[in-house]
């Protein structure tokens, strides 16, 4: 009876040890997504019901958003006046004109009016109380009217060197994206090209999903390092690339999140998850949901 007794005692000493040590490791987890000064926003263009700036604002607080990522361009008083009623804040501006008048243009008036839309953009960000500006810097193109990689390097470093003054003037951050441009395909190339402008007034605007096209973005975190500006949070599939929701895709956000804890990354991470996943409130707060579970990772 003595020795049931024990064998009974151990088992549920062991049982409460486990359930302890699990409950243990749960709440370390919890409190590592605590501790991480992430904030959850959304890039304007992304939401596809229709609707005033007001009226997206709003639906966009109500999804539990903190921040928005306007397009440069819009009325400013709009996106001001629906800022100040919502509470929401702008975590950032996107340029409108970078990818139809691109700073690597091979015509020297188009790269001045690509550098009048960036000039717009730090404008815009201003007045918002944003912080940076994303700028796609050029385009590869091995067809019609080819350009070089080397070409879109040197001529968008060039502009980028001339809207320098115009960042300091507002108090506007640079950010360079990496897209589908067959330009930066590499992180050593986008420190190249940081280091090429030579200049803490710009820096990178790291978009997860689109690197998955060319390797793992919790290896391009730790190279990127403190060069990290904004985040754009999006997914990726192999087989539908974007058209994935978020936390469906191939993205290892355990590793991410780790990568962004290393370098000390701290700051908006704007989700740019495909329209249908914001087509209505109900979508809105799903995507808010599964932002908030990405963050947990």
């Amino acid at each position: 009876m003595r020795d049931a007794f024990n064998r009974r005692d151990f088992l549920k000493a062991t049982g409460v040890s486990v359930a302890a040590a699990a409950l243990g490791t749960a709440a370390a987890a919890d409190e590592s997504a605590k501790k991480r000064k992430l904030k959850k926003a959304i890039m304007y263009n992304t939401i596809s019901f229709k609707g005033s700036v007001l009226e997206k604002f709003k639906a966009v607080k109500a999804a539990g958003f903190e921040g928005v990522e306007p397009m440069s361009h819009m009325n400013q008083d709009e996106v001001l006046d629906a800022l100040k009623e919502t509470g929401l804040k702008a975590a950032s501006v996107c340029c409108a004109t970078h990818w139809d008048k691109r700073l690597s243009d091979p015509d020297e008036k188009v790269r001045r009016e690509a550098r009048e839309g960036v000039q717009r953009a730090l404008e815009d960000a201003k007045r918002y109380g944003a912080t940076s500006v994303l700028v796609v810097p050029g385009r590869v193109i091995k067809d019609k009217n080819p350009v070089t990689y080397d070409e879109c390097f040197k001529r968008s470093v060039a502009e980028i060197k001339q809207l320098v003054p115009v960042a300091k003037e507002t108090g506007v951050k640079i950010a360079i994206e990496n897209v589908w441009n067959d330009f930066i395909t590499e992180s050593k190339q986008a420190i190249d090209y940081l280091d090429a402008v030579d200049s803490p007034l710009v820096g990178w605007h790291f978009d997860i999903g689109n690197v998955l096209r060319y390797g793992a973005p919790e290896e391009w975190i730790p190279v990127l390092g403190k060069r990290i500006v904004k985040l754009h949070i999006k997914e990726y599939a192999n087989l539908k690339r974007f058209d994935v929701k978020l936390l469906e895709g191939d993205n290892k956000w355990p590793a991410i999140m780790k990568a962004l804890d290393a370098v000390g990354y701290e700051g908006w991470g704007i989700s740019e998850q495909p329209g249908a996943q914001s087509k209505d409130a109900e979508a809105l707060k799903d995507l808010s949901e599964r932002m908030d579970k990405v963050f947990a990772s």
